[in-house]
């Protein structure tokens, strides 16, 4: 029986904390739908034994303040401090039991309307953040091959002098800055300030090689590249397709809600290279060929258009370009192309058509396994068209539920370290520069003076390609300096591709530093020996300690955009330091310090000055505009955390309810705020559960699509058809986004207050900072303040209009590669030359010497890179091995047994040795590896050069050391998801 509820049921109880039993029944109370108390205490054993359970069971009771344990002196004090796991983005809350100081246990928030009470593995072993003995505990250098400690004085000093000389050699560009999405909102907006004030739009963070093709995919078809819907949602779903998704390992916790959506009906579909443990779930499994997303999904669309299954008025009223997409699909995705392209027969893309049409409101779930090709920005969008055609999109239980990875990379995306925008999406443009530098006080000039001469509206390097920023030929890479200077601030090497190459790199560089709770796989790789001719004699690698997020506090957005609030756990472990406090520590020897904090107060942590994250929200509140980040102010966030229980579980809006501490109403809210949360705080605009739903009013959480790409395209109009609009508009049809212009045309710029005109005046909806704009448009007219337009079902700015099925780089198929070539090669993008058709064209026979398609992926028990997950002990002593699995029938053609050592070899001429897990989860031609895994390199184990007492637990080869070269052709999203290689048994 699942813990999760109708939302018929009560959620306005709240119980007090109290004995073990106490605590479940209130969580299920809210969680269980289809049994009532007595019974599940009974069915669980909890009847007459439950005060034994709750004597012997106190790691999982729910402790307050008030708790005064017998064995305690009067001295004890016990806080519960509430926060949310760091892992991935489903955003679970925790309930953290601090006795004097120390983190003692933890409890998943029962309340929490995401989590409902529940844990994965990962997040129920987050208690070792507060203890962490693998962790880096002080700041080192690397010297003579060791690490060796040095004082916090001498780290700022040296790396800041470094950079300074750097920056006057070879300009600002010279170094570039990798975020990190397990920063807070508030470090990862501060950050992208602190690279502006440095001078350079080098930066980027993981999000470039999860989702960048969704980001950019889907903000191109219908306005902003995020989840469209929520987890919770997804219990609306009559139907749902995961393809490329493993939720069950990637997202445990997310799977509840899909399965409460089976209880009562749902047909699950999975789609996946592998049979993963969420195809276990799966009514309907279909495997595909890595890489064959579009085949597969067009020969849905096939069957969709053939039967007359498409939503016909949906689209006449709020798509453009279907027709053409249609004529596409039906006249070269035939079902035999399709099944020679994908492995999918007729009959399957029938019956997964079928069950969609038949079964709407339907959704769509992906991941990495979608993004991560050299075309992932055609293939999300061929699952936004499926979306279309069927009418899913702007429904309760349909929607393109994208799930991210990390626990911040969604709000890193929106308002952090990005090469190509500053944050809220507003790019890099002179314009945007101007709104930031009057929302952080600064002169436009003084920016301008920090970035060399034409650089400052030029999009910089991707974390994916800064390998080639450092190897390539000067004349080659477009800015003035390689590459010299790297910053990893939270980042793991290892989810990067090329891994030999990065090696190279890494020794050639004059400065590395890593800034990181945990030394991560950059610190052994530094380390390790690498070839004499690569090494930079005079090369300086620093480790900073920085804390966890446990060890402050600041806000988070989950994949449904909900933010929450983390509370601080504890105080800094050791000697390290936020995220937030090095950055302002190297602003000042950087000589912007001043610059950067002058709209914060300051508090002392351990006797320093840190900025106060409050007042960093605050600044974003009144920057944000473009994607509704202004309207979650610090109080509204908090006050979400103390009052979860008065949210439903399926909608995620409140039912009544008053925060006791500061007597704000919730009614209406919806958990965290979900962006766009438009206007000002004070507007009190509820959040967007569904984007694009036209039943609701704008200020009751409604919208549509926005109107980003303008009026009309060759003469067709890409507004809105008349009366296609959000509940309540004043306006009942298309219409461009609002600006002081259009105001005025409406009649409607007198009302705005005379403050507001004067603020607004030459300004449109994103970039007023009185917000008098969005606020007439949405509370006096019902209007979306982005416009109303049509989504597009032909994105004529991308190099595929209609998205193309070519094959990867490296493939096995020859005869596949001369039908479905690549791209051509690019000269300059993103700064970089980038290789396609040429290097394909060198490859396409491959599969003769490696004739497997090598896969990765995740496992539940680790996390990105692993650093972190890999040295709880906890958690290693789940998955102690790393291995690769591989199909009976090739196993038994190459002499390999199940537990045996192997060798998995690839064209970049990397070699790892894993073991062998024989398995028929993947086919005869596919082989998976995880890749969270580090601390072995080619059959040598690097526990020797991490810093001493520092390195993981658990260490084995990285995936990625093996992985070869291919990049998207709009993002740089690097190719993971589909390479060759060959696996010989080890001797």
């Amino acid at each position: 029986m699942l813990l999760t509820r109708r939302p018929s049921g009560s959620g306005g109880a709240q119980a007090s904390p109290g004995t073990l039993v106490d605590t479940l029944a209130r969580g299920l109370t809210r969680a269980i739908p289809t049994m009532d108390r007595r019974k599940f205490l009974r069915r669980s054993g909890l009847g007459v034994g439950a005060g034994i359970a709750a004597s012997q069971l106190t790691l999982v009771r729910k402790a307050d303040a008030a708790d005064k344990p017998a064995a305690s002196g009067a001295g004890t004090k016990i806080e519960v401090k509430r926060t949310v796991c760091g892992h991935c983005s489903v955003g679970c809350a925790v309930d953290a039991v601090v006795e004097n100081g120390v983190w003692v246990r933890q409890e998943p928030v029962f309340d929490s309307p995401i989590n409902l009470g529940a844990h994965c593995a990962k997040g129920a072993a987050l208690r070792e953040h507060g203890r962490g003995e693998f962790r880096l505990k002080t700041p080192m250098k690397l010297v003579g091959g060791k690490y060796q400690r040095i004082s916090w004085d001498q780290a700022l000093d040296e790396i800041s002098a470094r950079m300074l000389e750097l920056k006057k050699q070879s300009g600002p560009d010279s170094i570039f800055i990798v975020g990190s999405s397990k920063h807070n909102n508030e470090q990862s907006y501060l950050l992208r300030k602190w690279v502006t004030f440095w001078g350079s739009n080098n930066t980027d963070h993981q999000a470039r090689i999860c989702h960048s093709t969704t980001v950019a995919g889907v903000a191109n078809t219908w306005g902003y590249g995020a989840m469209t819907n929520s987890y919770n949602d997804m219990q609306n779903s009559k139907a749902a397709m995961y393809i490329g998704s493993n939720a069950a390992e990637a997202h445990p916790v997310s799977m509840m809600h899909m399965l409460h959506a089976k209880e009562t009906g749902a047909k699950m579909i999975v789609v996946d290279p592998r049979f993963t443990r969420t195809a276990a779930k799966a009514d309907e499994y279909v495997r595909i060929r890595s890489g064959s997303d579009i085949p597969f999904l067009f020969g849905v669309m096939y069957h969709v258009f053939k039967n007359g299954w498409e939503d016909k008025q949906f689209i006449a009223d709020r798509v453009y370009g279907m027709d053409k997409v249609r004529d596409e699909v039906m006249a070269k995705w035939t079902p035999e192309k399709v099944q020679e392209a994908c492995g999918v027969d007729e009959a399957t893309c029938f019956k997964v058509a079928k069950i969609m049409a038949e079964n709407r409101p339907s959704t769509v779930v992906w991941c990495q396994g979608q993004t991560q090709h050299t075309i992932g920005n055609a293939m999300v969008r061929a699952s936004c068209l499926l979306q279309l055609a069927l009418g899913n999109i702007g429904v309760a239980g349909g929607g393109a539920n994208i799930f991210r990875g990390h626990d911040n990379v969604q709000g890193a995306t929106d308002i952090g370290p990005n090469p190509d925008s500053l944050p809220g999406y507003y790019g890099v443009a002179e314009g945007a520069f101007k709104h930031y530098a009057a929302v952080w006080g600064v002169d436009f000039e003084w920016i301008k003076k920090q970035y060399a001469p034409g650089m400052m509206s030029k999009p910089g390097l991707t974390v994916s390609r800064w390998i080639d920023g450092v190897l390539e030929k000067n004349e080659l890479i477009d800015q003035d300096s390689n590459l010299r200077g790297l910053f990893y601030w939270g980042h793991a090497p290892n989810s990067q591709t090329r891994g030999l190459e990065m090696k190279k790199a890494m020794d050639k560089l004059d400065l590395l530093v890593v800034v990181d709770p945990f030394p991560s796989a950059t610190a052994a790789m530094a380390a390790m020996p690498g070839k004499p001719e690569d090494l930079n004699p005079n090369r300086a690698v620093y480790l900073l300690p920085a804390c966890t997020q446990f060890e402050t506090s600041g806000s988070c957005t989950a994949s449904n955009r909900s933010l929450q609030w983390r509370e601080k756990v504890i105080e800094p472990l050791w000697e390290s330091r936020s995220d937030h406090m090095i950055m302002y520590q190297l602003a000042e020897k950087l000589g912007f310090g001043k610059e950067l904090v002058k709209n914060y107060k300051m508090q002392k942590v351990k006797g320093l000055d840190e900025p106060v994250p409050e007042d960093i929200l605050r600044e974003i509140n009144k920057a944000t505009w473009t994607i509704g980040y202004t309207g979650q102010s610090p109080e509204r966030l908090k006050a979400h955390m103390r009052n979860m229980n008065v949210f439903d579980v399926v909608t995620l809006r409140a039912k009544g309810g008053i925060d006791k501490e500061t007597g704000y109403k919730l009614d209406g809210d919806y958990f965290g705020l979900p962006w766009p949360c438009y206007g000002t705080p004070e507007l009190k605009h509820p959040g967007s559960p569904n984007l694009y739903d036209t039943s609701k009013h704008v200020m009751d959480g409604g919208g549509n699509f926005r109107a980003n790409f303008g009026v009309e395209k060759d003469g067709v109009n890409l507004l809105a058809e008349d009366g296609s609009h959000s509940k309540g508009s004043d306006l009942t049809t298309g219409y461009p986004e609002f600006d002081h212009v259009l105001m005025k045309k409406l009649g409607w710029w007198d009302e705005l207050t005379e403050d507001e005109k004067k603020k607004a005046e030459g300004k449109n909806w994103k970039t007023d900072l009185s917000g008098g704009i969005q606020r007439v448009v949405m509370k006096n007219h019902g209007c979306h303040p982005f416009g109303n337009a049509k989504a597009r079902a032909v994105v004529w700015n991308f190099p595929d209009p209609i998205p193309l099925h070519r094959e990867p780089i490296y493939s096995n198929r020859p005869e596949l590669v001369a039908k479905y070539p690549t791209h051509e090669d690019k000269k300059a993008f993103w700064r970089m030359p980038v290789l396609y058709k040429t290097l394909q064209e060198k490859n396409k026979d491959i599969g003769q010497k490696y004739p497997l398609i090598m896969t990765s992926g995740r496992l539940v028990e680790y996390e990105g890179g692993g650093e972190e997950t890999r040295s709880n002990p906890y958690l290693a002593e789940l998955q102690q091995e790393m291995f690769v699995e591989i199909n009976p029938a090739a196993a038994n053609d190459r002499g390999i047994r199940n537990g045996e050592d192997v060798w998995v070899s690839t064209p970049s001429g990397a070699r790892l040795k894993v073991k062998a897990q024989v398995t028929e989860r993947v086919d005869r031609e596919t082989v998976f590896l995880p890749f969270h895994f580090s601390g072995k390199w080619q059959g040598v184990d690097l526990a020797p050069y991490y810093p001493e007492g520092a390195g993981p637990i658990i260490r084995g080869e990285a995936t990625n050391t093996a992985t070869t070269y291919g990049y998207d052709s709009v993002t740089m999203m690097q190719e993971t998801k589909t390479t060759v290689c060959q696996i010989e048994r080890a001797a």
